[in-house]
């Protein structure tokens, strides 16, 4: 079959590159009198001619490269699931494959997480000793970070955006495909750590000890930098899109807010992605190279790698949240019949942050020795990003208060991000101030704070996304009574885990250790057991989707009788999004105007009211 032979054939063009990177650099090596073999310079040498290969094989060669030499370029027209195997330029099809991927690799994460907590729920070593437990705590978080940028731009944004402005494509369709593709040897890379002696650090990687760790530490540092080349080719890609390729009509302010939280998202990943690269490539070149960037007693300085690593870390967090406010704010008006309330003044909330997002990176660093005079400026910049945060906020509360509100899945996800995002707002302030940080920093406080903002952010508006558009992807329809049963099941799960979870941090538990003192036995037995039910939740969602791509109920073209675009057209899309191009003649979120219409290539739906407050029907 095609996709077995795509596959094969990129992972045996990758495995000759790899090794001839390694014989290139054995030979360079004994021409310059050093031994053949140098395990960090031959394994980074071989990951850049072992990645060319893969790309080349799995469909790169005969889609792109062969124009290099003058030769005739060609694609194969697959067709059914094979085409999610294959190096598509089809920026759906380039949709499913990221969001499938992180999905799983979001489900492999939160394994990692259910056996981290199986060791915390008592004191002492029971099933890990230190540098297991360090490995696998690592792992887990560079997982999730990955899931926490990627899932929502990577899937969502490739899927819908192009839709909801009327476009048929991506701008750049064949870097679109080629930005996915870099994606799986970084999740092999990754993976393949705790062979290689595992990741000591954390995701954080800070140096001294990234540089003197085992050689984990560089398939680390390559496999990142890998995924912040794909990241920023995404981010490219989405900015001239929205920018050149919209529908007539389709102003930038009739945009739908999705599109504008991705456009901003977009430019933070293009600006600010570099950070972490170049932070990794220092230590990098550190360990292989004999370079001195971090080694104080040869004039370098630990503290610069913070200070990189951070520019790009706390913006990251933007691009994981970001696409998660749009996901809700789009959701909210559709299932509230309202218009989205402050619509202005919520895209000045996404650029607000897009403008503030590169001067707060310091308040990670308050206990990290940086001079004190400068505790003070990110102390307020951090203060001053809560403002156009607290706009998207408040957009979202405007657009539910007396709207009548239809109680479906996606609806319930998207509730519980302002509830859960509420609640790690609060508790962020206490982490921006100095006096409050110093006490907290580096405890379990810190942990549920961030699992409130992200998971309880992100990721729950992860899941909302999933609900919303599954009809429109798949043209299949979930089971609802499942759907809610996993939402309030997860909700539950959620809140009693990391809400309990800010008390052995106030009592000063230290994160990313794998033990604590007795003492703290019963609340952390509370918080594991609180885990597992949260775990436990997801297989009510596994079996929900899987159930519904083989046996659900074909989907109509609009479900929800929303306004934007991507809902004007079949479900799933004809392969070039509409059969006419769309024309845009109104705002997407017009309930209750007399003759409104958003625009479309059909005749649009007519506006339609549900039953209030927790009704089923339609």
């Amino acid at each position: 079959m095609y996709a077995a032979t795509t596959l094969v054939g990129g992972i045996g063009t990758g495995l000759l590159g790899f090794y001839i990177g390694l014989g290139v650099t054995a030979v360079i090596r004994v021409l310059f009198g050093y031994d053949a073999y140098d395990t960090g310079l031959s394994m980074s040498v071989a990951w850049l001619f072992g990645l060319l290969g893969w790309l080349l094989g799995v469909g790169m060669w005969g889609m792109w490269a062969r124009e290099w030499f003058g030769l005739k370029t060609y694609e194969r027209k697959v067709k059914g699931w094979q085409r999610f195997f294959s190096f598509s330029t089809d920026h759906k099809v380039i949709g499913i494959q990221y969001l499938a991927t992180f999905v799983i690799v979001f489900l492999l994460a939160g394994l990692m997480a259910l056996l981290i907590r199986a060791e915390l729920a008592s004191s002492g070593m029971q099933i890990f000793d230190h540098d297991q437990y360090n490995a696998l705590m690592g792992l887990h978080g560079i997982l999730m970070v990955a899931v926490a940028v990627a899932a929502v731009v990577g899937g969502f944004g490739n899927y819908v955006v192009p839709i909801m402005i009327g476009a048929d494509d991506m701008a750049f369709p064949r870097i679109n495909a080629l930005s996915f593709w870099l994606v799986p040897p970084v999740a092999v890379a990754l993976l393949a750590t705790p062979f290689m002696g595992g990741l000591e650090t954390g995701w954080t990687a800070y140096p001294p000890l990234s540089v003197q760790t085992e050689h984990a530490q560089t398939l680390f540092n390559l496999g990142v930098i890998t995924f912040g080349l794909s990241s920023i080719l995404g981010g490219l890609n989405v900015i001239v899109t929205i920018m050149f390729m919209r529908a007539p009509g389709m102003t930038w302010g009739r945009l739908p807010i999705f599109v504008w939280s991705m456009f901003a998202t977009a430019w933070i990943a293009l600006l600010y992605t570099q950070g972490f690269a170049v932070a990794l490539l220092m230590v990098t070149l550190d360990r292989v190279a004999g370079f001195a960037f971090f080694d104080a007693s040869r004039g370098g300085d630990p503290l610069l790698y913070q200070h990189v690593f951070w520019f790009y870390s706390h913006p990251a967090v933007y691009v994981m949240i970001l696409p998660g406010f749009g996901a809700v704010l789009e959701i909210l008006p559709h299932f509230s019949r309202k218009p989205l309330f402050a619509y202005r003044y919520a895209v000045g909330g996404f650029l607000g942050i897009l403008g503030l997002s590169g001067v707060v990176w310091a308040h990670h660093m308050f206990t990290s020795g940086m001079p004190n005079y400068l505790h003070g400026p990110f102390l307020v910049a951090t203060e001053l990003i809560s403002i156009p945060t607290g706009l998207i906020f408040l957009a979202g509360l405007g657009t539910i208060w007396m709207g009548r509100l239809w109680l479906r899945v996606p609806m319930l996800f998207a509730l519980a991000v302002l509830f859960n995002f509420a609640c790690g707002g609060v508790t962020g302030i206490f982490l921006a101030d100095v006096p409050t940080d110093i006490h907290l920093h580096d405890t379990y406080f810190v942990v549920a704070h961030f699992h409130y903002t992200i998971v309880g952010g992100e990721i729950f508006a992860l899941f909302a996304a999933i609900y919303y558009w599954w009809p429109k992807m798949t043209g299949r329809m979930y089971n609802e009574k499942l759907g809610q049963l996993h939402f309030w099941w997860m909700f539950i799960g959620f809140n009693v885990t990391f809400f309990i979870m800010h008390v052995p941090g106030i009592q000063g538990m230290n994160r990313r250790i794998a033990d604590y003192p007795g003492s703290l036995d019963g609340i952390n037995l509370i918080v594991s057991l609180a885990s597992f039910a949260l775990g436990a939740s997801f297989v009510v969602f596994v079996y929900n989707m899987v159930w519904s791509l083989f046996r659900g109920p074909a989907a109509e073209a609009n479900p929800w009788r929303a306004r934007t675009l991507e809902w004007q057209t079949s479900s799933p899309p004809p392969l070039h999004n509409f059969d006419s191009p769309p024309v845009v003649t109104g705002n997407p979120y017009d309930y209750g105007v007399p003759g409104s219409r958003h625009g479309g290539s059909v005749e649009a739906p007519p506006t339609f009211a549900p039953t209030p407050a927790g009704g089923g029907g339609q």
